[in-house]
């Protein structure tokens, strides 16, 4: 039996081929905005980590008071944060002077698109920005109870400049060889650099010319224990340094002027609290780097007009 040919097949596939075309337009255009914008979006994600890496090398270079070449370094890490492409960053501030306190990155790129040139569009620039400011510590929590003069920093970093690779043996006060001390070689009559911690703790809040009390005697503050210190073995910790003290006894006193980085490398405070002991018999003494630190938590209060005495806070502001 010879079927009989619809007359509509050919009109309908006809239709079909109009409607195919009048579509393939807006389809493209749903496309764009669907695979051409996400790959924008990624792409801006990962200029906006190279700008944010970039504000903070830079931030962390000029708080050691050398800003180097503030282009060549964010050009370097917000290249290293592209997968593909090029990063073009623009550096606004500093003005190259370590006293600025704050860096302004930004950074561009251009996002090729897969199904946006149907619309007559190819490319489009995408850029992302991120600003840190550098400062100096003006408080926080001592994670250790013990204070170092200023005289004292200064006999063993050579004049107030941490060097990092000198290992240097800090005597508590009444073992000290330098000319710091009084006649009673100690700053303070039953000083001997250690203060009153927080209650129950091994550690102690304090503040830029707050005064802290002194824990008199040579043994360790009530409070502390073995683990307090062998947590920060091989750490660098931030530590006070007083320029003013006085009284006596149990009303000693020291005024903080500053923090120093320190990375510990041993310490010997008698008995159970000895590592790599750098002295012994009734001396006490920490051994170490006075050196330059940047902390990038949230730990201590900064302040640009603080001392600079090797230890710098930076952050990223937005």
């Amino acid at each position: 039996m010879q079927r009989l040919k619809s007359p509509r097949r050919k009109t309908e596939r006809g239709a079909v081929s109009v409607m195919v075309a009048l579509l393939i337009i807006p389809l493209m255009g749903f496309a764009a905005i669907s695979i051409d914008v996400a790959g924008m979006w990624a792409e801006r994600q990962q200029l906006q980590a190279g700008a944010d890496a970039a504000a903070l090398a830079i931030a962390q270079d000029c708080s050691r008071n050398n800003c180097g070449t503030p282009s060549q370094t964010a050009l370097t890490f917000a290249s290293a944060n592209l997968n593909n492409g090029t990063a073009t960053p623009i550096v606004i501030t500093p003005a190259l002077a370590p006293s600025t306190g704050h860096v302004t990155v930004q950074n561009f790129g251009i996002s090729k698109h897969m199904f946006a040139p149907v619309l007559g569009i190819n490319q489009k620039t995408v850029s992302a920005q991120s600003s840190a400011n550098w400062a100096y510590p003006s408080g926080g929590t001592m994670v250790l109870p013990l204070t170092f003069s200023w005289c004292e920093f200064k006999a063993q970093t050579g004049g107030g400049v941490p060097s990092g690779t000198t290992e240097r043996t800090v005597y508590l006060s009444k073992s000290s060889g330098t000319s710091c001390t009084g006649p009673s070689n100690n700053v303070v009559p039953g000083g001997f650099g250690w203060v009153d911690p927080d209650a129950g703790a091994c550690s102690k809040n304090s503040l830029i010319s707050a005064v802290l009390t002194s824990s008199t005697g040579n043994s360790l503050p009530s409070g502390c224990s073995t683990a307090d210190f062998q947590a920060q073995q091989n750490k660098t910790v931030l530590l006070p340094i007083f320029d003013q003290a006085g009284g006596t006894g149990n009303n000693a006193w020291y005024k903080i002027y500053g923090y120093a980085a320190f990375k510990m490398t041993g310490y010997y405070f008698a008995g159970q609290y000895s590592w790599n002991p750098p002295c012994s018999g009734s001396e006490r003494c920490i051994k170490g780097y006075f050196t330059k630190f940047v902390d990038l938590t949230e730990a201590y209060t900064s302040s640009p007009t603080a001392p600079q005495l090797g230890a710098a806070i930076v952050s990223l502001t937005q």
